[in-house]
C-alpha cells in the first residue's frame, strides 16, 4: 500500500470556522506540505498527523475511541494529544501542533515537540528480551517509550536488523519493495534509544534462579525480567524431495531472497499449502507473471479457518488472477522437474515453496521450566509459571477474555501487541492483555480484515455483495458473534472491534446490523454451517 499523504482541504494555519468540526468529528487539512487532522473531543481541538506511520493509511477514515484515532487499514492507535503510538502495528509516533480559538476560528500553531517520558526508577534494572521479531521489537520500543531507564539487550539469531515480516510474502516477494525498505528501525534507532542489539546470536540456556542467559558465544547476561519471544519453525512435511535444493520455505528474510535468486530464471512454481504465507506468496508470484500451482489437501483454501464462503470466494479471486488450484490432494514426491500428487498426476515446475505452517519453538522455554501446552502458558499479565519470564508473540499461548479459552495465534499484530504489553508489566506497570485479535491478509490489491477469534465456529452470516469486493461474514458461537471477516468495510471492522474489546458479543451483532441497514445492503444470512 502506497502513502496516503496527498494534500487536501483547508490550510489549518490561516484558521477555519469553528462551525466546520462538530464535537467528535474529524477534518483533514494540512499545515505547510503536512497532511494534519483537525479533532474536537471533550470540547478540546487537536491536531495531529493524517497519515498512519505503519503503512500510510488515511487516519480521517478511521474511527475516535476514547482520547485515541483508530487507523482504518491495520488498526494502528494514535493518541489525539501527542500522536504517541498506543497500539502496533505502529511503532512510531505522528506528529503533533498545538491549536487556538480566535474569533469563532481553529487555528494550528506550532508543531509540538515529543512528550516528556515519565520518569521512572528503573536505570538499575535489565532486561533481555530473546527474539527481535514482532514481539521482541514491539517490546523493547515500548519499553523505551514508556520511561524505562535500565539495560535492555535484544538478542537475535538472524544477523540482520529486525524486519517486517508481513512483507516477505507481500510486496518484497512481488518485487514492489526492496531489503532496505524492510527494517522496522534503523541502525540508528537502536544506538539513540540504547538498545543492545544483538545480531547472530542465540541464547542456549536460561537459568531462572541465578537469573541469568547464556549466550551461543558464552557469555552471560543477567536480567531481572526476561521476554521469550522466539517465534516458530516451519513445518516440514514428510514428502520425498523435499530436501532438494529448489525446494523452499519461507519463514526468514534469507528464506525470501534464495527464492527470489530462483526466480530469477524459474518460470513455474509449486506451492504446497494453501494458508495465508501460500495464498499470498501465489499473488506475488502472479504478480511476477509466473505459472503457478497451488496444492493442498483441503476442498477450499483455509475453509476451516474462513469457513465456505470466504474460502470458495478466495478460490475464486485466485483462479481469475491465473492460480492453477490441485485441491484435495498432497503430494506424494517431488523430483527436481515436477511434484507428484497423490493421484500420480505430475505438474512440472522450476521450483517449490512449502508453507505447510509453523511450530512454536519451546525446547527454550522448556529448558527453563516454564509449562507449555501448544505454546508456553502465560497468565493475563503474560507471566510464565516461572517469576520473571513472560512470553509474547507466536509461542504464547495466554487466557482469551474474549472466549474464556486459552489460545495462541499466529498474527503480526497480535505478536506486536502481546509484546508491548509484556513490556509494561516487566517493569512494573501491571496490565492485562485485553486485546482483541485482528489480522489482515492482501491479495491482488483487495486487504481482507478479521477481528476476533474462533476455533470452532458453528454458524456465521454473510452481508453484502461479494461480487463487488464489499462484505462482511459475522462468525458466531452460539448466539455470540465472535469474530468478522470484512473486504472494502474497513469502518465495520473498527467498530465490532471495539465492541468485541468491551466483551460486548450483543453490540457487535447491532453494529453490523445496523452497518448493514446504512449500506442498504440486504442481510443475507447462510444456513448454519458445521466445521468439518
Amino acid at each position: 500500500m502506497g502513502i496516503d499523504a496527498h494534500l487536501s482541504g483547508p490550510d489549518f494555519s490561516k484558521g477555519v470556522s469553528i462551525d466546520l468540526l462538530q464535537e467528535g468529528e474529524i477534518l483533514r487539512g494540512h499545515v505547510g506540505e503536512e497532511a494534519v487532522l483537525l479533532i474536537r473531543h471533550e470540547g478540546e481541538v487537536h491536531a495531529i498527523g493524517a497519515v498512519c506511520s505503519h503503512a500510510g493509511g488515511p487516519l480521517e477514515k478511521g474511527i475516535l475511541k476514547g482520547d485515541s484515532v483508530v487507523c482504518p487499514w491495520h488498526h494502528s492507535c494514535f493518541n489525539i494529544r501527542t500522536g504517541h503510538p498506543e497500539k502496533a502495528p505502529a511503532l512510531a509516533a505522528i506528529p503533533s501542533w498545538y491549536t487556538k480559538i480566535f474569533d469563532d476560528k481553529i487555528f494550528v500553531t506550532e508543531r509540538k515537540h515529543p512528550p516528556i517520558l515519565p520518569y521512572r526508577d528503573t536505570a538499575h534494572q535489565k532486561m533481555v528480551i530473546v527474539g527481535a521479531g514482532a514481539a521482541g521489537v514491539a517490546a523493547a520500543t515500548r519499553l523505551r517509550q514508556s520511561g524505562f531507564m535500565g539495560s535492555i539487550h535484544l538478542i537475535s539469531a538472524e544477523s540482520t536488523l529486525p524486519y517486517d515480516r508481513t512483507l516477505l510474502s507481500k510486496e518484497y516477494m512481488s518485487g514492489i519493495i526492496f531489503d532496505e525498505e524492510l527494517p522496522l528501525w534503523s541502525k540508528e534507532f537502536y544506538a539513540q534509544n540504547k538498545i543492545k542489539l544483538e545480531l547472530g546470536v542465540e541464547v542456549r540456556d536460561i537459568n531462572p534462579e541465578a537469573k541469568t542467559v547464556i549466550l551461543s558465544d558464552r557469555r552471560t547476561l543477567q536480567y531481572d525480567s526476561c521476554l521469550l519471544a522466539t517465534g516458530g519453525v516451519p513445518l516440514t512435511p514428510p514428502i520425498t524431495g523435499i530436501e532438494l535444493e529448489h525446494v523452499f520455505k519461507l519463514r526468514s528474510l534469507g528464506d525470501a531472497q534464495k527464492i527470489l535468486g530462483q526466480l530469477s530464471w524459474g518460470k513455474r512454481v509449486a506451492i504446497i499449502g494453501a494458508g495465508f504465507i501460500g495464498l499470498e506468496v501465489a499473488a506475488a508470484l502472479r504478480d511476477r507473471h509466473m505459472e503457478v500451482h497451488l496444492i493442498a489437501p483441503e476442498e477450499l483454501p483455509l475453509l476451516r479457518t474462513l469457513g465456505v464462503t470466504a474460502a470458495s470466494y478466495l478460490k475464486k479471486l485466485h483462479e481469475k488472477n491465473g492460480v492453477n488450484f490441485h485441491l484435495g490432494h498432497k503430494v506424494d514426491e517431488i523430483t527436481p522437474q515436477k511434484v507428484i500428487l497423490d493421484d500420480q498426476s505430475e505438474i512440472e515446475c522450476d521450483l517449490v515453496i512449502v508453507g505447510a505452517g509453523i511450530r512454536p519453538t519451546l525446547d527454550l522455554p522448556i529448558r527453563a521450566g516454564c509449562a507449555v501446552g501448544n505454546g508456553v502458558k502465560v497468565n493475563e499479565y503474560l507471566e510464565t509459571t516461572i517469576p520473571g519470564i513472560y512470553a509474547a508473540g507466536d509461542i504464547a499461548l495466554w487466557p482469551d477474555l474474549l472466549t474464556g479459552k486459552h489460545c495462541r495465534v499466529e498474527h503480526w499484530e497480535v505478536a506486536e501487541r502481546l509484546g508491548q504489553t509484556a513490556a509494561l508489566n516487566m517493569m512494573g506497570i501491571p496490565t492485562k492483555f485485553v486485546e482483541v485479535p485482528f489480522f489482515w491478509t492482501e491479495h491482488y490489491g483487495i486487504q481482507m480484515g478479521y477481528v476476533g477469534h474462533s476455533s470452532g465456529f458453528d454458524r456465521m452470516d454473510v452481508l453484502g455483495e461479494l461480487d463487488d469486493n464489499d462484505f462482511a461474514i459475522a462468525y458466531y458461537e452460539g448466539d455470540r458473534v465472535i469474530g468478522l471477516l470484512t473486504v472494502g468495510r474497513d469502518e465495520e471492522s473498527l467498530l465490532v472491534e471495539s465492541a468485541l474489546s468491551k466483551m460486548d458479543g450483543q453490540a457487535a451483532q447491532e453494529i453490523i446490523l445496523a452497518y448493514e441497514r446504512k449500506k442498504t445492503l440486504r442481510h443475507r444470512p447462510v444456513q448454519k454451517e458445521l466445521i468439518f
